[in-house]
């Protein structure tokens, strides 16, 4: 089973300082997705009886520590109810990932079919893509084997993500924020549920394993792009992007930390339960929290308005920056 790295992108620890420095990381990059990759149907095995899929299986039961899990109502539940609200809620988010990664891996494509000859964003475009492939198998590999109706994103949502592997041809900045609005939320999660020991069936364990240790080159080389792109952007552009960056940001971790709502009315959940669970005050820092890290490189990129500060608030997701390092410009390739 892969080990997850503790800290985010662990291959990766220099600093993007130049061009010299920038494809130092993409070829450290290249060489981890070639030496250390996990394959859907190869490093998984489905068919050990462990790993079955059981919608009453105790072990999806939310621990006492869930928001919605620490809920008088969740609790009164019988444990069969407990279990499969459990699996449906894990299996909701790896139906929304796999949705998420398929539109991210349209963008990297058209992010590549536009590069010349020699980038070396090109061959780690294509790791990235083939992984994200391993990982949609897997994660609708484990939605089909729980039998319950998982849907995802809503179709409204999910006609208007259409838009978003077309946002490499306007702005490769702004497509990379996406990305991270994403895949940060969801590493956020995951590596909590993991530290905290609440993951007790080892199917889970594995594909959150696998998908923990990939998405952080996939972090890494999104977070790396955007210090040697940003500084040398248009100031218009960089304004943009500024006022933007919050508002993909508040609403994609809203997207992958909400409630289904087909599950809400699948085991009629009470409404004054959601809100206590999904909108408290801890549920709000925790999609806060979720972006801290995005946040503190849009600081550290110094693209953070007074303007784009207030729709950070607006969007509840503002919170101090850690960290504030003036960033040099190193030319962009």
């Amino acid at each position: 089973m892969p080990k997850a790295p503790t800290e985010l992108a662990d291959e990766v620890r220099e600093q993007v300082k130049d061009k010299k420095s920038y494809l130092g990381v993409i070829d450290r990059l290249n060489k981890a997705s070639v030496e250390k990759h996990w394959e859907a149907y190869a490093d998984i095995p489905w068919d050990d009886p462990e790993f079955q899929v059981d919608k009453n299986d105790p072990r999806w039961v939310l621990p006492a520590s869930d928001r919605l899990g620490e809920t008088a109502w969740y609790q009164a539940q019988q444990p069969e109810v407990q279990a499969q609200i459990g699996l449906w809620r894990v299996a909701t988010a790896m139906k929304i990932g796999l949705q998420f990664e398929n539109l991210l891996k349209r963008g990297l494509l058209n992010y590549a079919y536009r590069l010349p000859n020699g980038r070396p964003e090109f061959r780690y475009v294509y790791h990235e893509t083939t992984e994200e492939c391993h990982h949609g198998m897997m994660f609708q590999e484990f939605v089909n084997r729980t039998k319950m109706p998982i849907r995802g994103m809503p179709r409204s949502l999910s006609f208007i993500a259409q838009a978003a592997p077309w946002i490499p041809l306007v702005s490769t900045e702004m497509f990379f924020v996406f990305v991270l609005g994403g895949e940060d939320p969801i590493d956020f999660v995951q590596r909590k549920h993991l530290k905290g020991g609440h993951i007790k069936h080892p199917l889970e364990e594995t594909i959150m394993r696998i998908h923990i240790a990939e998405e952080a080159r996939h972090i890494s080389f999104a977070r790396h792009y955007l210090r040697h792109r940003v500084p040398n952007m248009h100031p218009v552009r960089r304004r943009i992007l500024g006022l933007a960056t919050p508002i993909v940001l508040g609403v994609m971790a809203r997207i992958m930390l909400s409630p289904p709502g087909p599950m809400v009315r699948h085991f009629n959940i009470p409404k004054d339960v959601v809100r206590q669970a999904y909108q408290s005050e801890t549920a709000r820092g925790e999609i806060s929290d979720s972006v801290g890290k995005i946040r503190d490189l849009m600081a550290e990129l110094g693209v953070i308005s007074p303007v784009g500060k207030q729709l950070w608030k607006a969007f509840g997701i503002w919170d101090e920056p850690k960290k504030r390092r003036a960033v040099g410009t190193a030319k962009a390739a």
